[in-house]
């Protein structure tokens, strides 16, 4: 596909975040919005309508009208969905979490592969610009500390928290370590569902890094933080406001007088510059130009083991959640970084 031509997308599930991805589909202005696709036509039609496109019941009938499409359908149905689209050589942006097992989801790779089509899985906050400045400046982190809190929302409560809001700093913090897990500590309790909504994580890593993730969806202030304790700095990074901040050490300060002898540390604190855009956004069209060089090349580059790596965590926190595990050495079995996966 040359660059000037048109890319066909769709979207598949009309949802809340199938509604988000439309929106952004429509505004690209090198994008055509082929349709939106829902079990429930209804629901297809009415939002199809709001950007003068098809609705569809089936995505089966996007085939051969589309090159990219977005999955927003229910996590049970990720895999069924972006398998069809794979194998007729649809490039697919996923939500997370891409499947519900790790033997689907490399299924849906190896789709990819042997198709030539990208698969991209939904990590939005990878796209959003304070994540990706910090991880410019974080060197050898000490602790690390994530918060992600909000109020219950219905329309997720199939999905545990740490599949719903954890399975993103995860994501994050595991891109921020250079090393592997050692010992994980998970606790979970449930609040408005059959499911955990609120978990709290401890992961040590070899290299003597420990992260404490919390997430919750039973607060009523939504909180998306991320702080790191390093050796020259304490960075804060806002997730909402794409907003960083640094806390480094200046001087110290002594104070003498007839009694004692007074000692103060003194600090500054750097405002980053952060270039501010929607995440979502940014994340499709990283999923364009990746179709695009692989139907240039011939050959598609797909981030594999970043996305099986996290799903692998987010999993056996979820179990260790589940059985009431607590604590455990961390199974050599599982991947854990780009180089072991």
């Amino acid at each position: 596909m040359a660059k000037s031509e048109r890319v066909r997308a769709a979207v598949v599930g009309a949802g809340h975040m199938g509604q988000y991805h439309t929106l952004v589909y429509a505004e690209l202005w090198d994008v055509d919005l082929v349709g939106v696709v829902d079990t429930d036509f209804e629901r297809a039609r009415r939002v199809a309508a709001q950007y003068d496109t098809l609705a569809f019941s089936d995505h089966r009938e996007l085939i051969g009208r589309v090159d990219v499409a977005s999955v927003s359908v229910p996590t049970e149905a990720h895999f069924a969905v972006a398998k069809d689209l794979l194998e007729a050589g649809v490039s697919v942006l996923v939500e997370k979490p891409m499947t519900p097992t790790l033997e689907e989801a490399r299924e849906l790779f190896r789709i990819a592969r042997a198709s030539a089509a990208v698969l991209h899985v939904g990590h939005v906050e990878r796209f959003n610009g304070a994540v990706q400045e910090v991880r410019n400046i974080v060197d050898r982190p000490i602790l690390i500390e994530s918060r992600r809190l909000g109020p219950f929302v219905p329309r997720v409560q199939k999905d545990t928290v740490v599949m719903d809001l954890m399975i993103h700093d995860i994501d994050i913090v595991l891109g921020l370590v250079d090393s592997e897990p050692r010992r994980v500590v998970a606790l979970g309790s449930s609040m408005h569902s059959d499911v955990a909504d609120v978990a709290n994580v401890q992961i040590q890593f070899g290299s003597g890094t420990l992260a404490i993730i919390t997430a919750s969806r039973a607060t009523e202030q939504k909180i998306r933080t991320l702080a790191i304790t390093q050796p020259d700095a304490y960075i804060v990074l806002d997730y909402a406001d794409q907003d960083i901040r640094i806390h480094r050490r200046a001087a110290q300060e002594y104070t003498l007088n007839r009694e004692s002898i007074r000692y103060r540390q003194a600090s500054f604190v750097e405002h980053l510059f952060v270039h501010k855009d929607n995440p979502l956004k940014l994340e499709i069209l990283h999923l364009i130009r990746a179709m695009r060089r692989a139907r240039e090349t011939g050959t598609v580059e797909l981030p594999e083991s970043d996305d099986i790596r996290s799903l692998a965590v987010a999993l056996e926190i979820e179990r260790m959640i589940r059985e009431g595990q607590g604590e455990l050495a961390w199974p050599q079995h599982l991947p854990w970084s780009a180089r072991s996966a």
